[in-house]
């Protein structure tokens, strides 16, 4: 055996229990949230929230006044963005109406000025809030999940609008306070999915707000005072776009299999290159045989790996011999079909030896040979049998003359 041959063949062995191992290890893709969440484009998570509820203003001396009275309307408009699955922002605009009592008489008093003054206003503010999704943050990222805790805090800018009065102190509807007061809030979103796109939510809010008092005795002078105004609100969001954020995607390998066996088959991989070394040397030691040179074939035809087509020279050569065989009609000849044993399935080189021996009879024939005198077979073989280096040299079809 020669050597390239022996080593070929144990190449073949670990490259087959490679491809093997290969095939049985199936990479998956997944979403892996550990990495991080990533950013949609900026059209995508966008919301608007329409919401109206009751607010209970504290200020002095409003324990006097009866519980029921002390509620008063409130109402907002939202539009916002989440910038990731925790993170957000929204902006709007909101209506209260603020309902007090005073011994100073408040901004929008009405009535006598008595021990207490009853007053209203109405403000119209707009805000800016910073949202964070204490679910998300918490206890992860899940699409789909029903409920979902946000807080958020900011500030805006009130405009007050008071009751106006006749010059018989009668009402006479509602006039532009003189006062722009800044405001600063903080909340609680109980936020229920109602599906991709609708939510409904209970908002929970303090505000502080700033309510303009006149001295008593002198109504020409003002001071300011912060407030607490608590507020709820039921409100209902719609979500435009994309409302779901995706994870990068990571591959996954399976779990390595048991190592016995890749363990064994290592084992039996030394065993036999052991064998096979043994076996180079003995080859290398023996003595070489004389062979005497024989006549070789009358044609030799080659062909590419894999291809059983005759090439247009290659049919010209053919067209040569066909006349030698014509002007020889009692000569019979043989035509064998090969292929390299190196490539390629059994099943696949039986194929190309049959297709390249029946090839080279058909253009005999067509060029005038007589078909008694060919002989069409194939040979399992190597036609040079000179290694896997010389292997182009094995891909053939041989016409020899019959002695």
């Amino acid at each position: 055996m020669k050597k390239s041959a022996i080593l070929g063949l144990v190449a073949a062995l670990f490259v087959g229990h490679s491809a093997m191992a290969q095939s049985n290890q199936e990479i998956s893709y997944v979403e892996d949230p550990s990495q991080g969440y990533l950013f949609n484009s900026f059209s995508n998570n966008w919301f608007v929230s329409v919401e109206g509820g009751m607010n209970y203003y504290f200020r002095n001396h409003n324990s006097e006044r009866s519980f029921l009275d002390r509620f008063s309307p409130n109402a907002g408009i939202w539009v916002g963005k989440w910038f990731s699955p925790i993170v957000g922002l929204r902006a709007g605009g909101n209506f209260t109406q603020v309902k007090g009592l005073s011994k100073d008489g408040g901004v929008g008093y009405y009535g006598t000025f008595e021990d207490f003054d009853k007053y209203k206003r109405n403000e119209f503010g707009i805000n800016l809030d910073a949202m964070l999704n204490l679910t998300n943050w918490w206890c992860g990222y899940r699409p789909g999940r029903v409920y979902n805790a946000i807080v958020y805090g900011g500030a805006g800018l009130n405009w007050q609008y008071v009751p106006d009065f006749d010059s018989n102190g009668n009402r006479d509807g509602w006039k532009n306070g003189s006062n722009k007061n800044l405001t600063a809030h903080v909340g609680l979103i109980n936020n229920f999915a109602l599906n991709k796109h609708l939510s409904l939510y209970l908002d929970v809010r303090a505000a502080l707000m700033t309510d303009d008092l006149r001295y008593a005795g002198s109504l020409s002078a003002y001071q300011q005072k912060q407030y607490m105004d608590l507020q709820a609100y039921l409100g209902l969001t719609y979500n435009f776009n994309k409302t779901t954020w995706s994870a990068p995607v990571v591959p996954v390998c399976p779990e390595p299999t048991n190592c016995d066996a890749v363990e064994a088959s290592l084992q039996a991989a030394n065993a036999r290159i052991s064998d096979l070394e043994r076996q180079l040397r003995d080859c290398l030691n023996r003595p070489v045989e004389k062979v005497e040179a024989k006549e070789g074939p009358l044609c030799t035809i080659y062909y590419t790996i894999g291809k059983s087509n005759i090439s247009r020279v290659d049919n010209k050569v053919l067209g040569a011999v066909a006349e030698i065989m014509k002007q020889n009609p009692e000569q019979k000849y043989t035509v064998t079909g090969w292929a390299d044993n190196y490539t390629g399935s059994d099943q696949v080189n039986e194929r190309l030896r049959n297709a390249r021996a029946k090839g080279v009879e058909r253009v005999l024939l067509r060029n005038g040979v007589n078909a008694s005198q060919l002989n069409v077979t194939v040979n399992n073989g190597n036609l040079n049998d000179m290694g896997e280096k010389f292997v182009s040299l094995d891909r053939a079809v041989t016409i020899e003359a019959d002695k």
